[in-house]
Protein backbone atom coordinates (compact mmCIF):
# COMPACT_ATOMS: atom_id res chain seq x y z
CA UNK A 1 0.00 0.00 0.00
CA UNK A 2 2.71 2.55 0.35
CA UNK A 3 3.78 2.91 -2.94
CA UNK A 4 0.07 3.32 -4.78
CA UNK A 5 -0.25 6.18 -1.41
CA UNK A 6 3.36 7.10 -2.65
CA UNK A 7 2.24 7.38 -6.32
CA UNK A 8 -1.32 8.52 -5.68
CA UNK A 9 -0.10 11.54 -3.66
CA UNK A 10 2.29 12.29 -7.00
CA UNK A 11 0.33 12.25 -10.10
CA UNK A 12 3.12 12.77 -12.54
CA UNK A 13 4.89 9.93 -11.60
CA UNK A 14 1.64 7.74 -11.65
CA UNK A 15 1.56 8.77 -15.24
CA UNK A 16 4.92 7.88 -15.68
CA UNK A 17 4.71 4.61 -14.75
CA UNK A 18 1.65 4.15 -16.72
CA UNK A 19 3.21 5.07 -20.05
CA UNK A 20 6.62 3.43 -19.04
CA UNK A 21 4.89 -0.10 -18.62
CA UNK A 22 2.10 0.18 -21.41
CA UNK A 23 2.95 2.94 -24.05
CA UNK A 24 6.67 3.33 -24.07
CA UNK A 25 8.09 1.30 -27.78
CA UNK A 26 11.70 0.14 -27.65
CA UNK A 27 13.74 1.73 -30.36
CA UNK A 28 15.33 -2.04 -31.94
CA UNK A 29 13.42 -5.13 -31.93
CA UNK A 30 14.77 -8.04 -30.60
CA UNK A 31 15.90 -10.16 -32.97
CA UNK A 32 16.38 -14.21 -32.84
CA UNK A 33 18.69 -15.24 -30.02
CA UNK A 34 21.09 -18.77 -29.45
CA UNK A 35 20.42 -21.03 -26.74
CA UNK A 36 23.29 -19.46 -25.14
CA UNK A 37 22.65 -16.17 -25.75
CA UNK A 38 19.13 -16.67 -24.55
CA UNK A 39 21.11 -18.11 -21.30
CA UNK A 40 23.66 -14.36 -21.71
CA UNK A 41 20.41 -12.18 -20.84
CA UNK A 42 19.32 -14.14 -17.94
CA UNK A 43 22.12 -14.08 -16.34
CA UNK A 44 22.21 -10.53 -17.15
CA UNK A 45 18.55 -10.25 -15.85
CA UNK A 46 19.53 -11.86 -12.87
CA UNK A 47 22.58 -9.80 -11.86
CA UNK A 48 22.01 -6.38 -12.76
CA UNK A 49 19.44 -4.39 -10.59
CA UNK A 50 19.85 -1.27 -12.99
CA UNK A 51 21.37 -1.94 -16.14
CA UNK A 52 19.54 -4.18 -17.79
CA UNK A 53 16.70 -2.87 -18.84
CA UNK A 54 18.74 0.01 -21.07
CA UNK A 55 21.28 -2.89 -22.26
CA UNK A 56 18.53 -4.70 -23.91
CA UNK A 57 17.22 -1.24 -25.54
CA UNK A 58 20.92 -0.62 -27.44
CA UNK A 59 21.43 -0.93 -31.18
CA UNK A 60 21.62 -4.41 -32.55
CA UNK A 61 25.29 -3.56 -33.78
CA UNK A 62 26.51 -3.15 -30.06
CA UNK A 63 23.56 -5.10 -27.38
CA UNK A 64 25.08 -8.02 -27.43
CA UNK A 65 28.86 -6.67 -26.79
CA UNK A 66 27.93 -4.87 -24.18
CA UNK A 67 26.09 -7.62 -22.43
CA UNK A 68 29.18 -9.70 -22.94
CA UNK A 69 30.99 -6.83 -21.46
CA UNK A 70 28.79 -6.55 -18.71
CA UNK A 71 28.52 -10.15 -17.82
CA UNK A 72 32.56 -10.44 -17.99
CA UNK A 73 33.25 -7.69 -15.34
CA UNK A 74 30.44 -8.92 -13.27
CA UNK A 75 31.97 -12.03 -13.20
CA UNK A 76 35.16 -10.69 -12.58
CA UNK A 77 33.79 -8.26 -10.01
CA UNK A 78 32.17 -11.17 -8.10
CA UNK A 79 35.35 -12.98 -7.63
CA UNK A 80 37.27 -9.65 -5.87
CA UNK A 81 33.66 -9.04 -3.65
CA UNK A 82 33.71 -13.06 -2.25
CA UNK A 83 35.41 -12.74 1.23
CA UNK A 84 35.23 -16.64 1.12
CA UNK A 85 38.28 -16.92 -1.20
CA UNK A 86 41.31 -17.01 0.14
CA UNK A 87 43.70 -14.40 -1.12
CA UNK A 88 46.26 -16.53 -1.83
CA UNK A 89 43.57 -17.91 -5.32
CA UNK A 90 41.90 -14.66 -5.42
CA UNK A 91 44.61 -12.55 -6.46
CA UNK A 92 46.17 -14.86 -9.06
CA UNK A 93 42.65 -15.46 -10.34
CA UNK A 94 42.05 -11.72 -11.02
CA UNK A 95 45.25 -11.24 -12.32
CA UNK A 96 45.18 -14.38 -15.37
CA UNK A 97 41.30 -13.86 -15.50
CA UNK A 98 41.62 -12.26 -18.93
CA UNK A 99 43.45 -15.36 -20.16
CA UNK A 100 40.57 -16.85 -19.60
CA UNK A 101 38.36 -14.95 -22.62
CA UNK A 102 40.68 -16.87 -24.59
CA UNK A 103 39.11 -20.46 -23.68
CA UNK A 104 36.22 -22.12 -25.07
CA UNK A 105 34.80 -23.70 -22.07
CA UNK A 106 35.88 -22.42 -18.50
CA UNK A 107 33.70 -21.79 -15.37
CA UNK A 108 34.40 -21.33 -11.62
CA UNK A 109 32.85 -22.97 -8.75
CA UNK A 110 34.56 -21.64 -6.13
CA UNK A 111 32.81 -18.85 -4.78
CA UNK A 112 30.95 -19.14 -1.21
CA UNK A 113 27.33 -20.49 -1.39
CA UNK A 114 25.87 -17.37 -0.30
CA UNK A 115 27.52 -15.19 -2.82
CA UNK A 116 24.96 -14.11 -5.52
CA UNK A 117 26.06 -13.91 -8.43
CA UNK A 118 28.37 -16.99 -8.26
CA UNK A 119 26.09 -18.24 -11.34
CA UNK A 120 27.30 -16.12 -13.74
CA UNK A 121 31.05 -17.66 -13.11
CA UNK A 122 29.21 -21.11 -12.69
CA UNK A 123 27.93 -20.43 -16.11
CA UNK A 124 30.71 -18.52 -17.89
CA UNK A 125 31.01 -21.15 -20.06
CA UNK A 126 28.17 -19.94 -21.53
CA UNK A 127 29.44 -15.66 -22.09
CA UNK A 128 32.68 -17.43 -23.73
CA UNK A 129 30.37 -19.03 -26.45
CA UNK A 130 28.90 -15.73 -27.42
CA UNK A 131 32.31 -13.83 -26.73
CA UNK A 132 33.90 -15.59 -29.48
CA UNK A 133 30.98 -15.04 -32.14
CA UNK A 134 32.10 -11.31 -31.53
CA UNK A 135 33.93 -9.05 -34.24
CA UNK A 136 37.53 -9.64 -33.19
CA UNK A 137 37.87 -5.51 -32.33
CA UNK A 138 34.87 -6.16 -29.63
CA UNK A 139 36.95 -8.54 -28.29
CA UNK A 140 40.15 -6.91 -27.72
CA UNK A 141 38.14 -3.78 -25.98
CA UNK A 142 36.61 -6.24 -23.65
CA UNK A 143 40.27 -7.93 -23.11
CA UNK A 144 41.54 -4.87 -22.52
CA UNK A 145 39.48 -3.35 -19.65
CA UNK A 146 39.14 -7.25 -18.16
CA UNK A 147 42.90 -7.04 -17.75
CA UNK A 148 43.20 -3.23 -16.55
CA UNK A 149 40.36 -4.01 -14.02
CA UNK A 150 41.66 -7.25 -13.05
CA UNK A 151 45.25 -6.13 -12.22
CA UNK A 152 43.20 -2.80 -10.59
CA UNK A 153 41.64 -4.85 -8.41
CA UNK A 154 44.28 -7.30 -7.39
CA UNK A 155 46.69 -4.29 -6.30
CA UNK A 156 43.86 -3.21 -4.15
CA UNK A 157 43.41 -6.74 -2.54
CA UNK A 158 47.62 -6.88 -1.43
CA UNK A 159 46.76 -3.31 0.32
CA UNK A 160 46.66 -4.06 3.60
CA UNK A 161 45.69 -1.03 4.82
CA UNK A 162 43.06 -0.63 2.19
CA UNK A 163 41.74 -3.98 3.84
CA UNK A 164 42.13 -2.59 7.48
CA UNK A 165 40.71 1.11 6.88
CA UNK A 166 39.54 1.22 4.11
CA UNK A 167 40.49 4.54 1.14
CA UNK A 168 42.67 6.95 2.68
CA UNK A 169 42.89 10.09 0.64
CA UNK A 170 40.83 11.65 -2.12
CA UNK A 171 43.39 10.56 -4.53
CA UNK A 172 43.04 6.78 -3.51
CA UNK A 173 39.41 7.42 -3.44
CA UNK A 174 39.73 8.80 -6.69
CA UNK A 175 42.02 5.91 -8.00
CA UNK A 176 39.66 2.92 -6.60
CA UNK A 177 36.22 4.93 -8.80
CA UNK A 178 38.38 4.48 -11.71
CA UNK A 179 39.53 1.17 -11.61
CA UNK A 180 35.90 -0.06 -10.60
CA UNK A 181 34.08 2.39 -13.19
CA UNK A 182 35.78 4.60 -14.98
CA UNK A 183 37.48 1.58 -16.64
CA UNK A 184 33.88 0.89 -17.69
CA UNK A 185 32.96 3.87 -18.94
CA UNK A 186 36.86 3.63 -20.82
CA UNK A 187 35.42 -0.05 -22.43
CA UNK A 188 32.33 1.48 -23.10
CA UNK A 189 33.52 4.72 -25.05
CA UNK A 190 35.88 2.46 -27.09
CA UNK A 191 32.84 0.05 -28.25
CA UNK A 192 30.42 3.18 -29.38
CA UNK A 193 33.27 4.89 -30.97
CA UNK A 194 34.44 1.64 -33.56
CA UNK A 195 30.75 1.66 -34.15
CA UNK A 196 30.46 5.08 -34.57
CA UNK A 197 28.21 6.22 -32.48
CA UNK A 198 29.22 9.02 -30.45
CA UNK A 199 31.96 11.30 -31.44
CA UNK A 200 35.66 10.86 -31.80
CA UNK A 201 36.66 13.14 -29.29
CA UNK A 202 35.44 11.28 -26.42
CA UNK A 203 38.09 8.44 -26.84
CA UNK A 204 40.67 10.87 -27.65
CA UNK A 205 40.98 13.40 -24.12
CA UNK A 206 42.89 9.97 -22.37
CA UNK A 207 38.97 9.47 -21.65
CA UNK A 208 38.85 12.13 -19.18
CA UNK A 209 34.76 12.47 -19.92
CA UNK A 210 34.46 8.91 -19.59
CA UNK A 211 36.37 8.75 -16.26
CA UNK A 212 34.11 11.35 -14.50
CA UNK A 213 31.09 9.46 -16.20
CA UNK A 214 32.37 6.62 -13.89
CA UNK A 215 33.17 8.49 -10.89
CA UNK A 216 30.08 10.20 -10.39
CA UNK A 217 27.81 6.60 -11.02
CA UNK A 218 30.53 5.05 -8.22
CA UNK A 219 30.87 8.12 -5.81
CA UNK A 220 27.53 8.77 -5.62
CA UNK A 221 26.58 5.27 -4.83
CA UNK A 222 29.77 4.87 -2.34
CA UNK A 223 27.74 8.26 -0.49
CA UNK A 224 24.65 6.25 -0.71
CA UNK A 225 25.65 2.91 0.55
CA UNK A 226 27.71 4.20 3.92
CA UNK A 227 25.24 2.51 5.81
CA UNK A 228 25.06 -0.62 3.97
CA UNK A 229 28.66 -0.88 3.79
CA UNK A 230 29.37 0.04 7.04
CA UNK A 231 27.24 -3.64 7.90
CA UNK A 232 29.53 -5.00 5.84
CA UNK A 233 32.09 -4.47 7.65
CA UNK A 234 33.78 -2.31 5.18
CA UNK A 235 33.89 1.57 4.16
CA UNK A 236 34.86 3.31 1.03
CA UNK A 237 34.66 7.41 2.76
CA UNK A 238 37.98 8.52 2.26
CA UNK A 239 39.62 9.05 5.47
CA UNK A 240 41.24 12.52 4.41
CA UNK A 241 37.64 13.76 4.26
CA UNK A 242 35.75 12.14 7.13
CA UNK A 243 39.35 12.39 10.06
CA UNK A 244 37.67 16.16 9.85
CA UNK A 245 34.63 15.30 11.36
CA UNK A 246 35.15 12.02 13.71
CA UNK A 247 37.83 10.05 14.93
CA UNK A 248 35.52 6.89 13.85
CA UNK A 249 33.46 6.79 10.97
CA UNK A 250 30.68 4.14 12.02
CA UNK A 251 30.28 7.06 14.93
CA UNK A 252 28.13 8.80 12.39
CA UNK A 253 25.80 6.12 12.63
CA UNK A 254 26.09 5.24 16.72
CA UNK A 255 26.03 8.87 17.88
CA UNK A 256 22.67 10.06 16.94
CA UNK A 257 23.55 13.75 19.01
CA UNK A 258 22.73 16.70 17.47
CA UNK A 259 26.74 17.87 17.04
CA UNK A 260 27.36 14.30 15.98
CA UNK A 261 24.87 14.38 13.36
CA UNK A 262 25.57 17.75 12.24
CA UNK A 263 29.47 16.54 11.79
CA UNK A 264 28.15 13.55 9.90
CA UNK A 265 26.17 15.91 7.36
CA UNK A 266 29.23 18.31 7.00
CA UNK A 267 30.98 15.03 6.00
CA UNK A 268 28.20 13.65 3.76
CA UNK A 269 28.24 17.51 1.94
CA UNK A 270 31.92 17.37 1.25
CA UNK A 271 31.64 14.22 -0.53
CA UNK A 272 28.64 15.11 -2.60
CA UNK A 273 30.54 18.43 -3.23
CA UNK A 274 33.69 16.13 -4.76
CA UNK A 275 31.29 14.35 -7.06
CA UNK A 276 29.56 17.38 -8.21
CA UNK A 277 33.10 18.27 -9.46
CA UNK A 278 32.48 15.71 -12.23
CA UNK A 279 28.94 17.12 -13.57
CA UNK A 280 30.22 19.54 -16.01
CA UNK A 281 32.39 16.31 -18.02
CA UNK A 282 29.64 14.27 -17.73
CA UNK A 283 27.40 17.10 -19.52
CA UNK A 284 30.25 16.86 -22.61
CA UNK A 285 30.15 13.53 -22.73
CA UNK A 286 26.44 13.19 -22.99
CA UNK A 287 26.80 15.57 -26.21
CA UNK A 288 28.81 13.89 -27.71
CA UNK A 289 26.94 10.74 -28.23
CA UNK A 290 25.01 10.58 -31.29
CA UNK A 291 22.83 7.10 -31.36
CA UNK A 292 19.99 7.95 -29.66
CA UNK A 293 20.02 3.99 -28.01
CA UNK A 294 23.36 4.82 -26.91
CA UNK A 295 22.26 8.10 -25.59
CA UNK A 296 19.90 6.73 -23.52
CA UNK A 297 22.21 4.38 -22.06
CA UNK A 298 24.74 6.53 -20.61
CA UNK A 299 21.83 9.62 -20.08
CA UNK A 300 19.57 7.08 -17.59
CA UNK A 301 22.00 5.91 -15.24
CA UNK A 302 23.73 9.80 -14.86
CA UNK A 303 19.99 11.10 -13.91
CA UNK A 304 19.21 8.68 -11.48
CA UNK A 305 22.97 9.70 -9.78
CA UNK A 306 22.16 13.47 -9.57
CA UNK A 307 18.51 12.34 -8.61
CA UNK A 308 20.19 10.15 -5.81
CA UNK A 309 23.00 13.10 -4.79
CA UNK A 310 20.58 15.37 -4.84
CA UNK A 311 17.94 12.71 -1.93
CA UNK A 312 21.22 12.30 0.37
CA UNK A 313 22.93 15.77 0.62
CA UNK A 314 22.63 16.85 3.87
CA UNK A 315 19.85 13.94 4.49
CA UNK A 316 20.70 12.00 8.31
CA UNK A 317 18.79 8.71 7.08
CA UNK A 318 21.99 8.05 4.79
CA UNK A 319 23.37 7.18 8.71
CA UNK A 320 21.02 4.57 9.70
CA UNK A 321 19.45 3.47 6.18
CA UNK A 322 19.98 3.20 2.49
CA UNK A 323 18.22 6.32 0.99
CA UNK A 324 16.58 5.24 -2.88
CA UNK A 325 14.91 7.81 -4.67
CA UNK A 326 10.61 6.92 -5.49
CA UNK A 327 10.12 4.34 -8.29
CA UNK A 328 7.90 6.81 -9.81
CA UNK A 329 10.32 9.17 -9.70
CA UNK A 330 12.50 6.44 -11.42
CA UNK A 331 10.09 6.06 -14.29
CA UNK A 332 9.77 10.20 -14.72
CA UNK A 333 13.77 10.41 -15.42
CA UNK A 334 13.90 7.65 -17.55
CA UNK A 335 10.82 8.95 -19.43
CA UNK A 336 12.35 12.81 -19.61
CA UNK A 337 16.19 11.71 -20.19
CA UNK A 338 15.28 10.62 -23.90
CA UNK A 339 16.95 13.90 -25.22
CA UNK A 340 20.19 16.47 -24.34
CA UNK A 341 18.21 18.99 -23.32
CA UNK A 342 15.99 16.53 -21.44
CA UNK A 343 18.83 15.86 -19.39
CA UNK A 344 20.01 18.84 -18.97
CA UNK A 345 16.75 19.93 -17.66
CA UNK A 346 17.18 17.09 -15.06
CA UNK A 347 20.38 18.18 -13.76
CA UNK A 348 19.59 21.47 -13.24
CA UNK A 349 16.54 20.93 -11.40
CA UNK A 350 18.76 18.82 -9.10
CA UNK A 351 21.32 20.97 -8.72
CA UNK A 352 18.91 23.67 -7.43
CA UNK A 353 17.40 21.52 -5.23
CA UNK A 354 20.83 21.21 -3.89
CA UNK A 355 21.70 24.32 -3.52
CA UNK A 356 18.49 25.11 -1.71
CA UNK A 357 19.25 22.18 0.52
CA UNK A 358 22.18 23.63 2.27
CA UNK A 359 22.74 24.90 5.38
CA UNK A 360 24.29 28.06 6.11
CA UNK A 361 26.26 26.97 8.89
CA UNK A 362 27.68 23.70 6.89
CA UNK A 363 31.62 24.43 6.62
CA UNK A 364 31.84 24.07 3.28
CA UNK A 365 28.16 26.25 2.46
CA UNK A 366 30.27 28.50 0.18
CA UNK A 367 31.99 26.27 -1.66
CA UNK A 368 28.80 23.94 -2.43
CA UNK A 369 26.92 27.26 -3.31
CA UNK A 370 29.87 28.42 -5.73
CA UNK A 371 30.27 24.81 -7.82
CA UNK A 372 26.20 24.88 -7.83
CA UNK A 373 26.76 27.99 -9.33
CA UNK A 374 29.31 26.83 -11.67
CA UNK A 375 27.29 23.93 -12.98
CA UNK A 376 23.90 25.95 -13.10
CA UNK A 377 26.43 28.55 -15.46
CA UNK A 378 27.69 25.62 -17.75
CA UNK A 379 24.44 24.22 -18.30
CA UNK A 380 22.71 28.34 -19.37
CA UNK A 381 26.04 28.33 -21.94
CA UNK A 382 25.22 24.91 -23.35
CA UNK A 383 20.69 25.07 -23.12
CA UNK A 384 20.19 28.48 -22.31
CA UNK A 385 16.77 29.28 -20.20
CA UNK A 386 15.49 32.13 -22.41
CA UNK A 387 15.13 32.31 -25.94
CA UNK A 388 17.48 35.11 -27.87
CA UNK A 389 15.18 37.15 -29.91
CA UNK A 390 15.90 37.27 -33.86
CA UNK A 391 18.75 38.60 -35.13
CA UNK A 392 20.42 38.49 -31.84
CA UNK A 393 23.37 36.18 -31.07
CA UNK A 394 24.45 34.88 -27.54
CA UNK A 395 27.80 36.85 -27.39
CA UNK A 396 25.46 40.04 -27.92
CA UNK A 397 22.76 39.16 -25.78
CA UNK A 398 22.54 40.46 -21.90
CA UNK A 399 22.61 36.87 -20.48
CA UNK A 400 26.26 36.20 -21.74
CA UNK A 401 27.02 39.26 -19.76
CA UNK A 402 25.43 38.30 -16.66
CA UNK A 403 26.46 34.71 -16.80
CA UNK A 404 30.62 36.60 -17.19
CA UNK A 405 29.62 38.72 -14.08
CA UNK A 406 28.63 35.63 -12.35
CA UNK A 407 31.51 33.61 -13.25
CA UNK A 408 33.66 36.44 -11.91
CA UNK A 409 31.67 36.42 -8.86
CA UNK A 410 32.92 32.95 -8.20
CA UNK A 411 35.93 33.33 -9.45
CA UNK A 412 36.97 35.91 -6.72
CA UNK A 413 34.99 34.58 -3.82
CA UNK A 414 36.65 31.00 -4.30
CA UNK A 415 40.33 32.75 -4.56
CA UNK A 416 39.30 34.74 -1.32
CA UNK A 417 38.49 31.45 0.66
CA UNK A 418 41.55 29.89 -0.65
CA UNK A 419 43.42 32.64 0.93
CA UNK A 420 43.95 31.45 4.40
CA UNK A 421 45.67 35.03 5.41
CA UNK A 422 42.25 36.25 4.99
CA UNK A 423 39.95 36.51 8.71
CA UNK A 424 36.50 36.18 8.55
CA UNK A 425 35.62 39.63 8.36
CA UNK A 426 38.05 39.75 5.45
CA UNK A 427 35.99 36.80 3.58
CA UNK A 428 32.98 38.59 4.39
CA UNK A 429 34.05 42.08 3.36
CA UNK A 430 35.24 40.87 0.31
CA UNK A 431 32.75 39.11 -0.99
CA UNK A 432 30.70 42.32 -0.61
CA UNK A 433 33.19 43.98 -2.55
CA UNK A 434 32.86 41.55 -5.21
CA UNK A 435 29.05 41.81 -5.60
CA UNK A 436 28.88 45.28 -5.40
CA UNK A 437 31.38 45.30 -8.64
CA UNK A 438 29.38 42.44 -10.20
CA UNK A 439 26.23 44.52 -9.71
CA UNK A 440 28.22 47.50 -11.84
CA UNK A 441 29.47 45.16 -14.73
CA UNK A 442 25.78 43.22 -14.90
CA UNK A 443 23.90 46.84 -15.00
CA UNK A 444 26.28 49.60 -15.00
Amino acid sequence: MGKITQLLSHPSELRAVVQLMYFRQPLHQTSKQSESLQRCYYLLNQTSRSFAAVIKELHPEIKDVVTLFYLVLRALDTIEDDMTIDPSIKVPLLREFVDKLNEKAWTFNGNGPDEKDRIVLVEFDQILTEYHKLKPEYQDIIKDITKKMGNGMADYILDDNFNLNGVETIADFDLYCHYVAGLVGEGLTKLMVLAKFSDNSLAEDGFKRSNSMGLFLQKTNIIRDYHEDLEDGRSFWPKEVWSKYTDSLPSFHKDTSPESEFQGLSCLNELVLNSLGHVKEVLEYLSLVKDPSSFNFCAIPQVMAIATLATVYNNPKVFHSVVKIRKGTTCDLILRSRTLPGVISIFREYIQVINHKSNVKDPNYLKIGIKCGEIEQFIELMYPSIAYPKGVTKAQHPITKIVAARAKIDNDIQRIINDETFSTYALFGGILLVLVGALTITFG
